[in-house]
């Protein structure tokens, strides 16, 4: 059980696979070597219509991020993440998710076929704990976590037994905008 929990806390952190960072770049939470992480532990019980919403805080920048299961077939599952970052604009990823072992087969930002990013996250602690977020009061495990290739630390709030896709509760992680909080607004788990 506590694996399968640390296993989804890689969804909290990730970045494009483009040259140049960007605003989108920086709060992007589709991690996709944490989902096949998750699929290989838990596997992916994802349902059509499961969503979670969060609100996106960069300081001067504020924004929103809809995550949600678009179709479930034989080639896999389409999870989108559609972004909205006000006067920074707007990005949509679609990831197409093997749900047994959470390989990702395509994945397009924009339109455009993009490669998955690596990452190198380490686990630093992990502990129970309870949060208060948007959607409301959660009983989650709280996660410190390091990238490796930057040397910095993330924290992270998830429940993936209650929250469907990520699990994710609280994001807070460091960026060249400063300081990112990503928060559960709402959720549906169907």
């Amino acid at each position: 059980m506590v694996k399968a929990l640390i296993a989804a806390l890689g969804l909290v952190f990730s970045v494009s696979a483009v040259a140049s960072p960007s605003a989108f770049d920086v709060v992007s939470q589709v991690s996709m070597p944490a989902i096949m992480d998750q699929a290989q532990t838990m596997g992916l019980d994802w349902k059509v219509g499961d969503t979670a919403s969060y609100t996106i805080d960069m300081g001067f920048i504020k924004g929103s991020m809809v995550m949600s299961v678009r179709s479930v077939a034989a080639d896999g599952i389409w999870m989108d993440q559609n972004m909205d970052l006000g006067f920074a604009g707007k990005q949509k990823v679609e990831t197409l998710i093997d749900p047994n072992t959470g390989e990702v087969k395509k994945m397009l930002v924009n339109g455009k076929e993009q490669q998955v990013p690596k990452q190198n996250i380490e686990v630093i602690e992990v502990k129970e704990d309870r949060i208060t977020v948007p959607a409301g009061t959660f009983d989650c495990i709280h996660a410190r976590l390091k990238d490796a290739d930057k040397n910095e630390e993330i924290n992270a709030w998830i429940n993936p037994q209650l929250i469907p896709l990520s699990g994710m509760l609280k994001q807070v992680a460091p960026s060249q905008f400063g300081q990112v909080t990503v928060a559960l607004k709402s959720y549906k788990k169907n």
